[in-house]
């Protein structure tokens, strides 16, 4: 009785041994414990020597069987198993680089939006100048001719237009000279009634020949002395025709005389900027003042400047030239209008003028001032503001606006000017970028990187 038992165990012993190789360890060791066999191992099965399995305690949660199935499964690559334990974690990798933005909290958050587009990277050089008069726009009221200020009727700062008058000189110069033209006139008036009378005398051979030629030579002498008159007057910067009309009204006004009158007139319209004279002042000899007055139009001004031999080649006319420092209501924008072709034997440097606009008067001349001088234009498919890019681990990137917010992009950089990049490759005309506060985007990136890694 007790073989058959033995028998009928170690029947049962082999055939759960098969299926379940622990199972059976356990109960051959049972058996012999029992004293119903030999206490001699039964060889390792397959699976044993793949992988020995380890107990796991039973936590009460079921934990313990799943710890076992985990065992006897087959190992699977990495990345599965963290793509499994990701989202196990409830992390999404396909939103990584992604932030959740509406419009309303960028506009909150004062982040500034651009298009991505061409334009022009601009270097420059970096030069010292000083503002000056723009010399095609100033110019004195000269005195001509020798006399005695009588009226200054424009004092400093004042406008005043071209060809207004703006000082009156008393002249016995002028009286001779506009004496001696009304007096050529009229006696050049009478010798042509003569010379008419004598040709028609002659005409009808009433008069001899020689009255007509004595009548013609009076009358071309008078006329040559009227326009040797007209020149001279010219030469004072009169107009005969005018001193003529006033040689009329002084007919009507004998007790008013206009013949010594000068009239000093501005060249240029501008502002008074040097007064030279006062009322009573001689003016015209050796050793007087020659002008009353330097008018100047300061609507534009120079900017003079100093460029080393180094750098002189990179400086173009036509150049843009923009001045740098103090606040940006103050910066201005000129074009260079003259490259020195002489070098100052000093400095070794060469005068550089640049024109510069001054409308509101803004730019005095003898200002010192420090310029950003154009020296290359370069066109590039696709150019984006420094302030927008930033760096995140090693990596320059940019945002870029997306239907739920923005979007990490890594872009690659190129040429470079002092305001913005060359964009090589990340980018396309037409994506729009956030370019003014794009940091709150970067530490709102770090936060979600974080998050998915606790």
């Amino acid at each position: 009785m007790r073989a058959l038992l033995s028998v009928a165990f170690l029947a049962i012993g082999i055939a759960v041994g098969g299926a379940f190789p622990r199972v059976s360890e356990v109960v051959q060791g049972a058996l012999a414990a029992a004293g119903l066999t030999n206490a001699r191992a039964a060889p390792p099965t397959n699976a044993a020597m793949t992988k020995p399995a380890t107990p796991a305690a039973d936590d009460g949660h079921g934990h313990g069987e799943h710890g076992h199935e985990h065992a006897d499964a087959e190992p699977k690559p990495a990345g599965e198993h963290k793509h499994a334990e990701g989202e196990a974690h409830g992390h999404d990798d396909e939103g990584e680089g992604k932030i959740k933005m509406t419009a309303e909290q960028a506009a909150e958050q004062d982040i500034k939006l651009a298009t991505v587009e061409g334009g022009i990277l601009s270097r420059h050089l970096l030069v010292p100048g000083t503002i000056a008069q723009d010399a095609d726009r100033i110019a004195r009221v000269p005195v001509r001719v020798v006399g005695t200020v009588a009226e200054m009727r424009k004092r400093l700062g004042e406008e005043v237009a071209k060809g207004e008058v703006v000082a009156i000189l008393d002249s016995r110069e002028v009286a001779e000279a506009k004496s001696d033209f009304l007096t050529a006139t009229v006696k050049a008036d009478l010798e042509k009634t003569n010379f008419d009378r004598q040709q028609a005398l002659w005409d009808k051979r009433i008069s001899a020949e020689s009255a007509f030629l004595n009548a013609k030579a009076a009358y071309s002498d008078a006329t040559l002395r009227v326009d040797l008159a007209r020149q001279k007057l010219s030469a004072l910067g009169l107009n005969a025709a005018e001193v003529a009309t006033s040689a009329k009204k002084d007919e009507t006004t004998p007790n008013l005389s206009s013949l010594r009158r000068y009239e000093l007139k501005s060249p240029l319209a501008g502002r008074v900027v040097e007064r030279k004279v006062d009322v009573g002042t001689a003016v015209g000899k050796e050793g007087d003042p020659a002008d009353v007055y330097t008018v100047a139009d300061l609507s534009s001004v120079w900017i003079e400047l100093a460029i080393p031999t180094t750098e002189l080649s990179k400086v173009r006319e036509g150049a843009k030239v923009t001045i740098v420092g103090g606040d940006d209501a103050s910066r201005g924008v000129g074009t260079v209008v003259f490259v020195s072709p002489i070098l100052n034997a000093e400095t070794r440097s060469a005068r550089v003028i640049v024109a510069l606009p001054n409308k509101d008067m803004a730019w005095r001349p003898g200002t010192f001032v420090t310029t950003e001088v154009e020296i290359a234009r370069d066109p590039v498919k696709v150019r984006l503001p420094k302030s927008a890019i930033q760096t995140i681990g090693g990596e320059k990137v940019v945002f870029v606006r997306t239907p739920d917010g923005f979007e990490r992009r890594d872009v690659t950089l190129g040429k470079a000017d002092d305001d913005a990049y060359e964009i090589l490759t990340g980018l396309k005309p037409g994506d729009e970028v956030a370019v003014a506060n794009s940091f709150v985007l970067k530490a709102e990136l770090g936060k979600a990187e974080a998050d998915h890694d606790h």
